[in-house]
């Protein structure tokens, strides 16, 4: 069985003031249903992994909220970062101990702030990922594009390896406009989303040879993870890990020895980076109004069409006369902004940073 691994991380700052450092954006409910988005990752999951063989890497702060969201999940199957080091040494350090207790098993990660429309369709496309891990690919779950994006990586890829799976090339960084837009209409580009399968020992052979200094900084505390030694060795060598993406890190390297896959998916996925996604992926009005938690006497709306509104304070939040805005009201802040300008809300965020306003972070 897969072993899965859910990375929940990050603070998403373009989803302040709703998402924050001690509550972010995967605790909360964002995928049109009562279920956060943590949960709807481990309900999607659940068909391809048991709760024994499922992890979470999340951080300190982090993990209580983890554990009270995913009552069942074994308590030694939340793996605690100290301090963010990057996608590498969260992934790497899940699969150093699922290799320390399960020599050679397969492990997937996929990230606890996506939404998928078809949960079926993506276990297909995972399964199918799997069988090419058992080959003994680096692999990716790479995403069909429907459009032109800038705000997502690329993978180039080559020839059919097996079945569904294909050669990935190279990993491309985020293209411009007319970049993006040369991509899908090649027909030989998928969108990055982040999402690994591959075999543990496969995986931590390649990362020995291209950062060793991280590699065994990992498999020094994966040795240690289920004994008194672990605080020590977490203490010593964490602050030590090369802070690092596993793209850079392990997976671009790869691709340039022929031995990273991908399969092609088509199962409704979406990063859920902004509240004007928000809008376009979740069920909306009769007036393209996207209404997120609260209640409906919580927000009373005149000739407002094609908004996010986001009721958090038990305040009624009232508008008029207003088109293609973002109304959020938590507590503490409120935030309004156009739709179009939903991805500057992390300059917000940065300007409290500098302000040293960290109550509203």
């Amino acid at each position: 069985m897969l072993h899965a691994v859910i990375p929940a991380g990050g603070s998403g700052t373009r989803l302040w003031p709703l998402s924050r450092s001690s509550n972010p954006k995967f605790l909360h409910p964002l995928t049109g249903t009562a279920q956060t988005m943590l949960q709807a990752t481990m309900a999607r999951l659940a068909p391809l992994s048991g709760l024994s063989e499922t992890f979470v890497v999340t951080g300190v702060s982090h993990a209580v909220a983890v554990a009270r969201q995913l009552p069942d999940l074994p308590e030694s199957n939340i793996l605690v970062e100290p301090s963010p080091r990057d996608s590498c040494a969260a992934i790497g350090l899940a699969a150093a101990v699922i290799e320390h207790r399960s020599p050679g098993a397969v492990m997937g990660s996929f990230s606890a702030d996506h939404l998928v429309r078809d949960p079926a369709a993506f276990v297909t496309v995972v399964r199918e990922a799997v069988a090419g891990a058992e080959r003994g690919l680096l692999m990716t779950v790479g995403i069909t594009p429907t459009h032109p994006e800038t705000g997502y990586g690329y993978l180039h890829t080559g020839d059919l390896v097996a079945g569904g799976i294909r050669e990935v090339t190279e990993f491309k960084e985020k293209p411009n406009a007319e970049v993006a837009r040369a991509y899908v209409e090649s027909g030989n580009y998928l969108w990055n989303a982040g999402m690994f399968v591959w075999k543990t020992d496969v995986f931590l052979a390649e990362l020995a040879e291209q950062q060793p200094s991280l590699h065994e900084g990992l498999r020094a505390i994966a040795a240690v993870w289920d004994t008194d030694d672990r605080d020590a060795a977490i203490g010593d060598l964490w602050p030590t890990l090369t802070k690092i993406s596993v793209d850079y890190a392990v997976m671009e390297g790869a691709s340039a020895k022929g031995i990273v896959g991908t399969v092609p998916g088509d199962f409704g996925w979406h990063d859920i980076g902004d509240f004007h996604t928000v809008g376009t992926v979740l069920p909306a009005t009769d007036e393209g109004n996207v209404i997120l938690g609260g209640s409906k006497d919580e927000v009373l709306l005149v000739d407002v069409h094609d908004s996010v509104i986001v009721p958090g304070s038990g305040r009624l939040v009232a508008a008029v006369g207003l088109r293609d805005v973002i109304i959020v009201d938590t507590p503490d802040a409120v935030l309004v902004c156009p739709r179009d300008r939903a991805q500057d809300v992390k300059k917000l965020v940065d300007e409290l940073k500098d302000r040293g306003e960290t109550a509203y972070l």
